[in-house]
């Protein structure tokens, strides 16, 4: 198949380019791929010798503002304010559907609207528009004020789907959810990306160009309009979306996926290795009966990942998670130059001691990855550098058996739920918003976030 690595499409129109990067990038030359064998790569951190970066200090148990529970550990000087608890009601009336997930966070004036994945099943649609109403997935919308540290209201926002895992926010102020998940619920297939606006309602209408797979996570490169997706397969592919109009992925587009070399590179239990400049291969059919993407694209050569999690684009680049890949088989973090095509593994753990199966993931305005961790035991929320270097910032210490505030939650240890939907506060990077998946809580962290690199 034809290398289409060198291509770049159009830049957006002049109107949409305050929202973007500056002008398209200027298309990469064609660079031939180099064996792993002859190439300058550098080796996996032995186990037990992990490269820890400069963080923000240990961590210490801190109550949250709104109730008075002890429900985090952060380093000194973070604060805290929860929201959105499952159950809660929201200001449509709907109680908050649980299984919060990914997220992210657009500025509208003096107020910050993020819209919230919620991970749930086949059900009754929570709220309107549905989808299908026999699905119990789908995105609410709440409102922050970043000067007051005050939570302002929620809503339901797109019903009707499944197991909205994570996504990604695009350039044009829009959120992109995906459905972790390949069936056909009621007559209906799942397994898509659905488009909600920063305020309002959401689109029920799936993108089917963009494929339909086990889907994660997206990151769009704001010079082209590109959108990198992953999948959660324990033999995923990472592909890339180039819109037929850059801006407007009702349009449809080509689904193509990233190969290493000329064939289906396995990358599952790479340490730290530069793959130099890849490639991209034809999916010829984004919309199949059957769960065929993956074997489409490795068929053309693509290359074989570990289950595909977070992504986030940010400081130029796309930042793509493996939870299960590395040489421990705990996790690897990857770097792609969208300009360049080049490719890398940033950072690979070395042990579950050091960073136990990460998941959702951001960037920070100050050029920091967070880590979102879906491990065992303790779960903990992660800082890395553009250097690789690895810290904890967050522990998850929700034990509600003591009580729950008056929250219709399970009076339960809730320290080992996943944390998911790291998002700064896109201005001023003030405040990091996240989740815990179970009992399903929102939080709003703030502190001295320029005494570290996040």
């Amino acid at each position: 198949m034809a290398d289409t690595s060198a291509e770049r499409p159009t830049a957006f129109p002049v109107e949409r380019r305050g929202l973007l990067r500056g002008a398209a990038g200027v298309a990469a030359a064609t660079v031939a791929f180099q064996s792993l064998s002859t190439r300058n790569a550098v080796a996996a951190p032995a186990p037990g010798k992990p490269r820890f970066g400069p963080g923000y200090g240990p961590l210490r148990p801190v109550k949250d503002e709104t109730t008075g529970l002890e429900l985090l550990a952060l380093p000194r000087g973070f604060e805290y304010v929860t929201y959105g608890w499952t159950n809660d009601p929201m200001d449509d009336g709907v109680r908050t559907p649980g299984a919060h997930d990914g997220m992210a966070a657009f500025r509208h004036g003096d107020r910050v609207h993020l819209v919230r994945n919620h991970e749930r099943g086949a059900g009754d649609a929570f709220t309107s528009p549905a989808y299908n109403p026999a699905a119990g997935g789908g995105t609410t919308t709440l409102v922050f004020d970043p000067d007051a540290g005050r939570w302002l209201e929620s809503y339901g926002s797109l019903g009707g789907t499944i197991r909205n895992c994570a996504g990604g926010p695009t350039p044009w102020g829009t959120w992109l959810t995906c459905e972790e998940t390949f069936s056909t619920t009621v007559g209906k297939r799942h397994g898509y990306v659905f488009e909600v606006p920063s305020q309002g309602k959401g689109n029920p209408v799936p993108h089917t160009a963009m494929g339909r797979f086990n889907h994660e996570a997206v990151a769009v490169d704001p010079a082209t309009g590109r959108v990198y997706e992953t999948e959660d397969r324990g033999d995923a592919c990472l592909y890339r979306f180039t819109p037929t109009v850059p801006g407007n992925l009702a349009r449809g587009g080509r689904l193509e996926a990233l190969r290493i070399g000329g064939t289906s590179y396995d990358t599952r239990r790479d340490g730290d290795v530069a793959y130099g400049t890849v490639s991209w291969v034809p999916v010829e059919d984004a919309d199949p009966a059957q769960d065929t993407v993956r074997r489409q694209a490795q068929a053309n050569g693509a290359a074989v990942f570990g289950r595909l999690e977070g992504a986030w684009y940010g400081n130029d680049r796309i930042y793509v998670i493996s939870t299960d890949g590395g040489p421990a088989g705990q996790g690897q973090v990857f770097e792609l130059d969208p300009a360049t095509d080049r490719f890398r593994v940033l950072f690979a753990s070395p042990g579950p001691e050091v960073l136990n199966a990460p998941d959702n993931m951001c960037v920070s305005p100050r050029g920091g990855l967070v880590l979102c961790e879906d491990g065992g035991g303790t779960e903990y929320v992660h800082g890395l550098t553009q250097e690789g270097e690895i810290f904890r910032f967050a522990a998850n210490t929700v034990d509600l058996r003591g009580g729950t505030a008056g929250k219709d939650v399970p009076a339960a240890d809730h320290t080992g739920s996943e944390w998911a939907g790291s998002v700064f506060e896109p201005k001023n990077g003030n405040w990091l918003f996240v989740n815990i998946q179970t009992p399903g809580i929102t939080f709003a962290i703030t502190g001295p976030w320029r005494k570290g690199p996040l």
